[in-house]
């Protein structure tokens, strides 16, 4: 008998979706995805529905095929239109921006924006699609101001308002799920990095925050299946899990990156560089007559996991484009040990004593970013790093054990 094209691809999806490890203790060990089980399982929470995808590049198999692709060619899924987020389903778009409505030349599939549409709007393009369930499957970077986490919160709002399931399939936490770290958001400072209470270094994945949105955050809570992961745990960073890193976003090349974007990333609230527009975006930071004092002042703190290095660099955008300018590379030498909330805190901290061209954006950015103004006042009052962290500590004790409620993994 001969196979076609789709029940051959289907079959090698389902195959690549079993582990192949040499013995039974790596087998039993092995990450699976929320997609790999989902194929090996035959498409099941699918059967007799009408598919729609919230995705990325991101969404790929182990063998770097997109999901996309996959699930198309295969009978068993009726997949029926692609969602885009910011930067765009095939990430061609900077950040800020998204690829707009248009057919997808690989598959023909209609592909939608979802980019800056919540509510109603984005309810009624779930509509417009002709789906039943909506499928989410992007990598996450585990910090509150990463976007990807809030399209995920207002696509669940507006399939609810829709009529529709929703369906998360999960992937780990690139930076491990052991703790939340850093400040809660105020309510009155939601935006698009930060529609919700939860700290800036979440610790969860993307099924377990879908869990804690539907408990905790929406009005009405959406039909919410979750596809759980296998073989991941939470100590576990990035490079346990034999993934492929896929760049989620244009300045989030590495897993490196993700590691310390969390804390560095609140650079984007000051007039210095965050190191777009570099090959090492968040981990290079500075700005014109910086010298090796911001270096040298970071490295008295002594911080747990990390060196600064005094560090010299022309971005080739954004911020300083053109333009040589001095600063800082941080250097995490200890993961399991290193804080990067903390340390971008010792790092703003160390930059206006070390720097007297140290400003806050005029827009207060940094507010959305840290979830209030306690941030920047303390900052301004002239407190340490250690006193700045200290006054979110009771916040961050109330989301932690609102969080123990949704964890899917030990």
């Amino acid at each position: 008998m001969r196979l076609s094209r789709r029940a051959l691809l289907a079959a090698t999806t389902a195959a690549a979706a079993v582990p192949s490890a040499a013995s039974a203790s790596e087998r039993h060990r092995q990450l699976r995805t929320g997609f790999e089980r989902l194929a090996a399982d035959g498409y099941s929470v699918l059967e007799g529905q009408k598919v729609g995808i919230v995705t990325n590049p991101t969404g790929v198999t182990r063998d770097v095929r997109h999901i996309v692709d996959v699930m198309h060619a295969d009978e068993r899924v009726n997949l029926r239109a692609v969602f885009g987020p910011e930067h765009g389903f095939r990430g061609t778009a900077q950040a800020g921006g998204s690829e707009g409505r248009y057919d997808d030349p690989a598959t023909g599939l209609p592909v939608y924006d979802t980019y800056l549409k919540s509510g109603r709007p984005l309810a009624d393009i779930f509509t417009t699609s002709g789906v039943d369930t909506v499928v989410f499957d992007i990598q996450d970077a585990g910090a509150r101001f990463y976007t990807y986490i809030w399209t995920l919160y207002d696509c669940m709002e507006a399939a609810q308002l829709a009529g529709k399931r929703f369906v998360v399939l999960d992937r780990p936490n690139p930076v491990t799920g052991r703790a939340a770290q850093g400040p809660v958001l105020h309510k009155e400072f939601a935006t698009f990095v930060g529609r919700q209470p939860i700290s800036q270094a979440h610790g969860m994945t993307v099924a377990e925050l879908a869990r804690l949105f539907n408990g905790e955050f929406l009005t009405t809570p959406v039909s919410l299946e979750t596809v759980r992961m296998t073989g991941w745990r939470r100590s576990d960073f990035f490079d346990a899990s034999g993934l492929p890193w896929v760049p989620p976003s244009p300045n989030m090349p590495t897993p490196d990156t993700a590691l310390v974007y969390s804390g560095t990333c609140l650079f984007e609230g000051t007039n210095l560089s965050e190191g777009r527009g570099t090959t090492r975006p968040f981990e290079l930071l500075g700005a014109e007559n910086i010298d090796g004092r911001w270096a040298a002042t970071a490295n008295e703190l002594a911080l747990s996991g990390v060196h600064f290095r005094e560090a010299y660099f022309a971005p080739t955008f954004s911020k300083f484009q053109g333009k040589t300018i001095g600063g800082v590379q941080v250097h995490v030498h200890d993961r399991a040990a290193y804080d990067p909330v903390r340390t971008g805190i010792a790092l703003l901290v160390t930059a206006k004593r070390a720097w007297s061209g140290f400003a806050w954006r005029a827009d207060n950015w940094i507010d959305k970013l840290t979830g209030s103004t306690q941030v920047r006042t303390m900052i301004d009052a002239g407190a340490s790093a250690d006193e700045v962290v200290a006054g979110w500590q009771q916040e961050l004790a109330a989301f932690r054990r609102m969080r123990g409620e949704y964890l899917l993994y030990k």
